[in-house]
């Protein structure tokens, strides 16, 4: 089908299809299984499917919505062959993505008319916030674009000296203040920065305590509410960062987020060390966030814009 073609460069394709090599093989021997000596897509194939699809971690509601759809499907074109159910379901969940406006681009890139752009990130410790905002530094970098960096999760040195690192690495300006400082304040000064600098895109890195939900929201809104003192929209984009390998409890995790505060994007992490990369699909669905970004290696640039054909097109190959 045409709606496949090709998007990305020949190399990113292949880190692409190598970091969602464990979700690939553990859906496609699953999908195998259920169909092995059926000739046609019937109840009982849509049952085994259904089972595939939730321990894959795509998610129940999800799911179910896709069974939905191939239902539809089946009762419409009176006769499905198994052999024509993967790239139905490549399809389907292309369809499914897009209602979220996921996987549109193939380049990173900011819009235009607002400048700088600001991004503040945000996700519990240790599902590579940091990390991702010091390789997002550094493709923003290589677009051309100006960035500076803003350390507002002080409630962790490791996360000031993280960040610290990464803006050595990338050459890019960072603003930090002592562990313990007021992270609006840290906010308050990185956006001021970034306006001085002319910047293109301020990153705004904050703490990823979720022991209670109330405090988070109070921390955020502060964090939001001083920025705009400098830039009345700002931030543009609230980029939610999660760990793919938890599966499931990325979904909680996404949960708590939204709660807390207004998430406009996701990016999905460690997805090349699990066989859990259904969840992008789950998310993305269940929660009606867009996914921007997804991690599928160690690498600065395995850091990819995500792409729902090109994902598919791994996922299903």
């Amino acid at each position: 089908m045409s709606l496949f073609k090709k998007i990305f460069s020949k190399e990113k394709k292949e880190t692409l299809d190598k970091g969602l090599e464990k979700s690939k093989s553990n859906f496609l021997s699953k999908m195998s299984k259920a169909v092995a000596g059926k000739s046609k897509v019937d109840e009982e194939v849509l049952d085994d499917l259904e089972d595939v699809l939730v321990s894959s971690d795509v998610g129940v509601a999800t799911t179910i919505k896709i069974i939905n759809r191939i239902e539809e499907r089946v009762a419409r074109d009176r006769y499905l062959g198994t052999d024509e159910l993967n790239q139905i379901l490549r399809e389907e969940i292309a369809g499914l993505l897009s209602e979220t406006n996921s996987g549109e681009a193939s380049e990173i890139h900011v819009p235009e008319n607002k400048k700088p752009y600001v991004i503040m990130v945000v996700g519990v410790n240790g599902v590579g916030k940091t990390t991702t905002i010091g390789k997002l530094a550094h493709q923003f970098k290589g677009a051309g674009k100006k960035v500076v960096l803003g350390a507002a999760d002080t409630f962790r040195a490791a996360a000031i000296d993280q960040l610290q690192i990464w803006a050595d690495r990338t050459g890019v300006p960072i603003v930090k203040q002592s562990m313990g400082s007021d992270p609006a304040s840290v906010a308050f000064d990185s956006v001021q920065e970034g306006v001085k600098q002319n910047a293109d895109v301020v990153l705004i890195d904050t703490a990823g305590r979720l022991h209670n939900k109330v405090n988070l929201m109070k921390e955020l809104s502060k964090v939001k509410r001083v920025m705009q003192k400098v830039i009345p929209d700002a931030p543009h984009e609230v980029l939610l960062v999660l760990d793919g390998s938890t599966g499931q409890n990325a979904f909680e995790q996404a949960k708590q987020f939204t709660a807390a505060t207004e998430v406009t994007s996701l990016a999905v992490t460690k997805l090349d060390g699990t066989a859990k990369g259904g969840v992008v699909i789950g998310i993305s669905d269940q929660f009606q966030i867009p996914v921007k970004y997804i991690g599928v290696g160690e690498g600065v640039e395995d850091l990819q814009v995500f792409n729902k054909y090109e994902f598919v097109d791994s996922f299903f190959k």
